[in-house]
């Protein structure tokens, strides 16, 4: 059995959660990828992998022993890459957990654009707004949108982002434009079920206060809240990233503009702060430079 073999064979199947998926993806067939996670927990003298006819799922021993191959794998790679790997094409497997409404409208031309220009890279996408496990998911890198990171979190900040109220011209012709953030109270705003608060925040005097609103309809998902408020429903508190079409397509207006939001942070979150595949480093440089300090869908805030 060759150890380094089996712990990819047995890394990917963690990943993709499927013998067959792993064959076809290494290109062999699902009886070798079996036989060498098999081997693998022969060696160990424990097993890695619960079956059953329907899933794939970790035991606790596997769990733990995923994240020591990842790092070991890592160390193989960076020797093998030598020290001069920035001055090699990156190449190579990304798995990557992002937020729905910036990963489709933001990153996916991004990454397009990534892959076009390093041919040997694969990726795969994880869509969800909900903080992923990077260990149990297997995954390489994380894209997170936040006011701040959490206890522990190794984390590049790439870009950012601030929210903006908007509603549509028909909205305010209807029930007027409000001035203050303490007027929300008084209209039918929408609330993003992954807030806590049933309040938005703006920063006045140089501190960030909340303000009560009245939700009249809530949502997991930013752009159904702005295609709510594009109908006239009500006043959404939405990403510039997500709100920024349609304020350029005169669909929504934004209101209280003197009120600014605190800004949200985009980071990169990686698993550990040990070694950095040059494939994530890669791509990291890359989504920070094309980012930049100056968004473009922050330029919308000129034009309230």
């Amino acid at each position: 059995m060759d150890r380094l073999d089996s712990m990819r064979c047995f890394v990917r199947v963690a990943e993709l959660g499927s013998f067959s998926a792993v064959a076809q993806q290494m290109n062999m067939a699902r009886s070798v990828v079996t036989r060498q996670v098999a081997a693998l927990e022969a060696h160990l003298g424990t097993k890695l992998i619960a079956r059953s006819t329907r899933r794939l799922s970790l035991t606790s021993t596997g769990v733990a022993y995923l994240e020591k191959c990842r790092e070991i794998l890592g160390l193989v790679e960076a020797a093998e890459a030598g020290l001069n790997d920035d001055q090699q094409a990156p190449r190579g497997h990304l798995r990557i957990s992002l937020p729905y409404s910036f990963g489709i409208h933001q990153l996916m031309p991004m990454f397009g654009d990534f892959m076009v220009a390093n041919p040997d890279i694969s990726i795969e996408l994880e869509f969800s707004d909900r903080r992923a496990n990077l260990f149990e998911g297997g995954f390489d890198l994380a894209i997170r949108i936040a006011s701040r990171l959490e206890p522990g979190d190794v984390a590049r900040k790439i870009g950012h982002s601030q929210g903006v109220v908007v509603a549509s011209p028909d909205y305010l012709l209807r029930h007027g434009r409000p001035q203050h953030p303490s007027e929300l109270i008084q209209h039918a705003c929408f609330g993003y079920l992954l807030t806590v608060r049933a309040s938005w925040a703006f920063v006045i005097g140089g501190e960030t206060q909340w303000f009560p609103i009245t939700s009249r309809l809530e949502a997991n998902s930013g752009d159904a809240l702005l295609a709510a408020a594009i109908q006239g429903l009500g006043i959404s508190y939405a990403p510039t990233f997500i709100a920024e079409q349609a304020v350029r397509e005169g669909k929504l207006e934004i209101v209280l503009a003197n009120f600014p939001s605190p800004e949200l942070g985009i980071y990169a979150i990686l698993p550990s702060n040990r070694y950095v595949p040059h494939r994530v480093r890669a791509l990291i440089d890359y989504l920070a430079q094309r980012i930049g300090h100056a968004p473009v869908w922050d330029e919308i805030l000129r034009m309230a």
